[in-house]
């Protein structure tokens, strides 16, 4: 096994936004009496907000049938959560006709590279990004393979947000970190003891 060992990013996922569609229309103020728990200020928002504690969510639920779930930490999480709520309608007697059609829309993952990135480099070598330090303190760059973009940070940590499967979070960032190692932008700081 030849040349140098680097350390593994840290990838966390911090939310995964799914699109459902239930293909009928919902009542929504009779969800609200079945629910009183449940958000629903027609007035303010159109939608109704309903919380699960487990797993930890929130599901926009409109009278067209369309939910949008948010707050989940993986897909499996998301699709477990709207089918708990469909779940919970069905026993409080809502007709849900048909299964839901789940479309995870975006995935916000944060990431450690365990590295300084020099963003003026990184600025003038890579293409696709943003970076103006006097407005925001990270480079952003848009990657076209897998379509994510990625905010980065000299202190290597990244935000990753755009990708529709958690292995294109994965694919995005073994990517970046190989391109970022090949043009000489980042360096990797050893772990100090005890830190």
């Amino acid at each position: 096994m030849g040349g140098p060992q680097y350390p593994e990013p840290k990838i966390e996922i911090q939310n995964v936004v799914a699109s459902v569609t239930l293909n009928q229309k919902l009542d929504l103020q009779a969800i609200q009496n079945a629910f009183p728990q449940v958000d629903y200020k027609p007035a303010q928002f159109p939608g109704l907000v309903f919380r699960l504690e487990k797993p930890r969510t929130a599901t926009l639920i409109f009278s067209s049938g369309k939910m949008v779930c948010t707050g989940a930490k993986s897909e499996e999480e998301a699709r477990r959560a709207v089918m708990k709520v469909v779940r919970l309608l069905r026993e409080k007697g809502f007709l849900i006709k048909e299964e839901p059609i789940i479309e995870i829309q975006n995935i916000v993952a944060s990431i450690d590279l365990f590295g300084r990135i020099d963003l003026e480099l990184a600025a003038n070598t890579l293409e696709n990004v943003m970076y103006e330090p006097e407005q925001f303190p990270g480079l952003i760059y848009r990657m076209s393979s897998p379509k994510v973009v990625i905010l980065m940070f000299a202190s290597g940590k990244l935000v990753c947000t755009g990708a529709k499967t958690e292995s294109e979070v994965h694919e995005a960032i073994r990517k970046l970190s190989e391109e970022l190692r090949e043009k000489g932008l980042i360096t990797y700081v050893s772990q100090v003891a005890g830190s």
